[in-house]
């Protein structure tokens, strides 16, 4: 029996395939770059040393030889690990200044996720003969905890005779920093609310910034001011590769690299505390006129992170919870002190709210007629911790006209997210009862009574630091209207 073309076509493929010589891209999945070949590549380069990246060519088998091995959550959890591996080489991202934080994430899990016991969610966790700080991310494994890390490096620069850790943890830190915007960066390796790796934060860099700063002047190390002045870097750069977002008033600050709309309070007011830390201890000019820049912009952007009675988590109209409101206050209330030092350093006198020059240009001195108002900062921090005691405001407007079995609406605003419990009553039969949690401004509850006569409309508010308010008014529902004929 002739073969038919299509029998012909497909015995031709066969015999193509066949006839490949051995580690030809016979298929779309062998062309594309992996772990190894890009390891390869660096050695072929002179930039990768040989040993090492046979170290993490190993470090990359014996992960995913454990992958096959594991099961459900666990086989989830490294999957993600090694899946962000496999997207850096396949972007061309293994630079080598990355490698080393890469391959111990990856050490990391695979050691974790064999034999250890599950932890809680965002539990944060140190190693054996490590300082670092890390965090479960769910989906994600455990990543690198910079802001973590950081917070723990000043918090040992506080205490008196923990300065051999503070050494060992900065070291520790740099030597998993990677190389971009010009300088030095400590990333994040794991995909975060639709942020894809590698992503950096200002306000986990400029927490490392005040702490290799008072590391520098404590241990005197200029080493960590140099590493400090490197990792400015970010903050010049626009993202994605920095968080610099230029304004007409100066410069904000981001605290996520990859989402360069989202303008968060709480991050942008830290990112400045780093920056003053790093200008004044350095005595650093581009360090000021990074803080100058930055701080102009906080004072042209701060009133509309306040809403009279809470704080905004990010704009537009994203409230903090309490956590991110508390923080957000502290950050305030260090930007307040620190500016407050500098003007009683600097003798006094009338305080100027314009900003030093950007960038490129040569800040004046420090001195009382060129230095920033604190009272701002220190205003809203007070205002902040009022609102943590103060009750809601309610107003609760109940329709003029509403008619048994016909639908409405009761409308009520509160001045600040808040649980809250709307209540109806007819006489001693309560009727609706809903409850749920709602920001500031004006609000609706849908109604259709079912009978004529008085009700009672009760609305309950606690906000989230605990503070409740009560609002009631009297709705009288009018007899149902006849069907018309």
């Amino acid at each position: 029996m002739p073969r038919t073309p299509v029998v012909l076509l497909l015995a031709a493929v066969v015999a193509a395939l066949v006839s490949l010589p051995p580690g030809s891209a016979s298929a779309t999945s062998k062309s594309r770059p992996t772990v190894a070949g890009e390891l390869q590549k660096l050695v072929a380069a002179g930039t990768l040393d040989p040993a090492l990246a046979t170290r993490y060519r190993d470090a990359d088998r014996q992960a995913r030889t454990t992958l096959k091995r594991l099961h459900g959550f666990r086989h989830a959890q490294l999957k993600a690990v090694i899946a962000n591996l496999d997207a850096a080489a396949r972007g061309g991202l293994l630079i080598p200044s990355r490698l080393p934080a890469l391959f111990l994430t990856l050490q990391r899990n695979r050691a974790w996720w064999a034999a250890a016991p599950i932890p809680a969610a965002g539990q944060r966790m140190t190693f054996s003969g490590s300082l670092v700080v890390w965090q479960f991310y769910p989906g994600q494994g455990l990543q690198i905890q910079w802001l973590g890390t950081f917070g723990k490096a000043n918090a040992l620069w506080m205490v008196k005779g923990r300065d051999p850790e503070l050494r060992r943890l900065l070291d520790e830190a740099l030597g998993l920093a990677t190389q971009r915007a010009g300088g030095i960066a400590f990333e994040y390796l794991f995909r975060f609310d639709g942020g894809r790796p590698p992503w950096v934060s200002g306000l986990a860099q400029a927490t490392g910034l005040s702490a290799l700063s008072r590391a520098a002047v404590r241990l005197k190390d200029p080493r960590y001011f140099e590493a400090a002045r490197s990792a400015l870097g970010i903050f010049r750069t626009p993202p994605p590769a920095g968080v610099r977002v230029a304004t007409p008033a100066g410069a904000h600050y981001l605290q996520y690299s990859f989402a360069p709309e989202l303008h968060i309070a709480n991050g942008f007011t830290q990112a400045l505390n780093g920056l003053h830390d790093f200008a004044a201890l350095a005595h650093d000019a581009e360090g000021q006129a990074l803080f100058a820049a930055g701080e102009a912009q906080l004072r042209s952007e701060l009133p509309s992170f306040n809403t009279g009675a809470w704080s905004l988590y990010a704009r537009p109209g994203v409230e903090s919870d309490l956590g991110y409101h508390r923080l957000l206050r502290d950050f305030l209330r260090g930007l307040c002190n620190r500016l407050t030092d500098d003007l009683r350093r600097a003798g006094g006198g009338v305080p100027v709210t314009a900003p030093a020059p950007d960038v490129g240009g040569t800040p004046a001195a420090p001195g009382a007629a060129t230095l920033p108002d604190p009272a701002l900062y220190c205003d809203t921090a007070e205002r902040f911790t009022a609102d943590m005691v103060t009750k809601p405001v309610l107003t609760l407007t109940p329709p003029a006209t509403l008619h048994a079995r016909a639908s409405g609406s009761i409308d009520y605003t509160t001045n600040k997210v808040a649980i809250v419990t709307v209540t109806i009553a007819k006489g001693a039969t309560t009727v609706v009862r809903r409850t749920a949690r709602v920001g500031y401004g004006g609000h609706a509850i849908g109604f259709r009574p079912a009978q004529p006569g008085p009700h009672t409309v009760r609305v309950h508010a606690v906000d989230l630091a605990g503070n409740a308010a009560d609002a009631t008014a009297a709705l009288d529902v009018a007899a149902a209207r006849k069907p018309r004929r």
